[in-house]
């Protein structure tokens, strides 16, 4: 990921490139424009450092002087309240209330069929059906917003938009019908941010 040039903050992020969760955080660090040392770690071998920094060893791990977080969701609200422009949640507490609601059913219902079918074997076909037939069964929501449930691209969408995006990679195949088109528009206005093409690692960037 290429370093911004609007430098506002020096911090680390270890990073697994191929990642649906570390890409999340990737996404928002590109869209507020944070100046960011981004190490690529390989899951198989992580340094030493990381299991000195975070008590579960795991990725992705951010590093802001003496703050250390491990948890994806605290880290991109973490840099929304710590770069506030662009805000990525409503501001409203309603609103920012059942955005936090949509990132945890998209924790709860979604990414465990992408890590399903990341592992492989017997359970992967049966996760890949269930992930694309709950994808386009969601489409209609996005007839009428450009973002989910939202007039301007927010938290939620930097959470949606690393799984639709592996979706291909994944051989999953959104049908070309008039109920999938706004669920597809949507995955194009995605996937045309800048700060999304800035996300992307070289891993991410053959999945499509």
């Amino acid at each position: 990921m290429g370093v911004p040039t609007n430098k506002r903050s020096s911090m680390t992020f270890f990073s697994d490139g191929r990642d649906h969760y570390s890409h999340r955080v990737r996404i928002v660090l590109a869209e507020k424009g944070v100046s960011v040392d981004v190490i690529d770690v390989d899951s198989d071998d992580k340094p030493a450092e990381l299991a000195e920094l975070n008590p579960y060893n795991s990725l992705p791990t951010l590093v802001d002087r003496d703050l250390v977080l491990f948890e994806t969701k605290v880290m991109m609200e973490y840099l929304d309240e710590r770069f506030p422009h662009p805000p990525l949640l409503p501001v409203y507490p309603v609103a920012r209330a059942q955005s936090r609601q949509i990132m945890h059913r998209i924790e709860r219902d979604w990414c465990p069929l992408v890590d399903r079918i990341e592992a492989g074997g017997k359970d992967a076909a049966a996760a890949r059906k269930d992930l694309r037939d709950s994808f386009v069964g969601i489409a209609p929501l996005f007839t009428d917003l450009p973002y989910f449930f939202n007039e301007e691209f927010t938290l939620v969408d930097c959470c949606m938009a690393p799984l639709l995006w592996r979706l291909e990679h994944f051989e999953i195949s959104l049908p070309k019908s008039k109920q999938a088109k706004p669920l597809l528009d949507y995955m194009d206005r995605l996937f045309t941010r800048d700060a999304f093409l800035q996300s992307l690692t070289e891993l991410e960037r053959e999945m499509r």
